[in-house]
């Protein structure tokens, strides 16, 4: 289905207005207001990053390695907050907290977990900087383009750039959470992030500096490194 025929089933406004938009550039995500995300209603606009496959693709990882029990979990980086709504529902045994720098995108997450029913502790703050408990898990989909890295207009001109950029080539956010995290974590833990294709390597370097664990990187649909799964030893 192309964009035009997605604004034409799902758009419930103005349909001539809303193709004056899309011609102009506006992703139809934000103009139709919310997208399907692991069978799960998620409203997006400016504030937030647009939720893909390949993020769909980390909850479908993350869950089969974690079970039904009282975990304590923690969203770092979570936007709309599909990724914690979506861990909630398919667990519903876990306690989770939810970080984001930006206090807009902390508004519409939880509006998205009200219209989902599920109870999430959000928190404002950079990352792991506001925590003050231990994890079993910590997931994360951060900011990974490198500022020099050529991306498309329509994801460049309309989504936040403070969710899609970051200094050291696109590393930034990883080697900030693996320098910081052994504080926050349990004895017994997994570390799943979301990456960059071309930056596995680098990531399981930086986690094995800072971290007596195992790493492992997994590819998408597409065949792309797109996943790392961090275990203590």
């Amino acid at each position: 289905m192309n964009d035009l025929e997605y604004l034409k089933k799902y758009y419930k406004g103005n349909i001539e207005t809303a193709i004056k938009e899309l011609k102009n550039g506006k992703p139809v995500q934000y103009i139709v207001g919310d997208v399907d995300f692991y069978g799960n209603i998620i409203k997006v606009d400016k504030r937030v990053l647009i939720p893909r496959f390949e993020t769909e693709g980390l909850i479908e990882l993350a869950l089969k390695y974690l079970k039904n029990t009282n975990l304590d979990i923690v969203d770092l980086g979570t936007g709309s907050g599909c990724i914690a709504i979506t861990l909630k529902k398919k667990l519903p045994n876990i306690n989770i907290d939810a970080v984001d720098i930006s206090m807009d995108a902390i508004d519409l997450a939880k509006e998205n977990a009200k219209l989902n029913n599920t109870n999430i502790n959000f928190i404002n703050g950079n990352m792991l900087n506001p925590l003050n408990k231990k994890y079993d898990v910590i997931i994360s989909n951060p900011p990974y383009i490198s500022y020099d890295e050529e991306i498309m207009d329509i994801v460049k001109n309309n989504e936040p750039n403070i969710a899609l950029y970051a200094d050291n080539n696109g590393l930034y956010y990883y080697e900030e959470i693996l320098k910081n995290c052994k504080k926050y974590l349990k004895d017994k833990y997994y570390i799943f992030f979301e990456i960059g294709y071309n930056q596995g390597e680098k990531i399981k370097e930086i986690a094995l500096k800072y971290l007596n664990c195992n790493v492992e990187i997994k590819k998408d649909l597409q065949g792309f490194d797109r996943y790392i799964i961090i275990e203590s030893r």
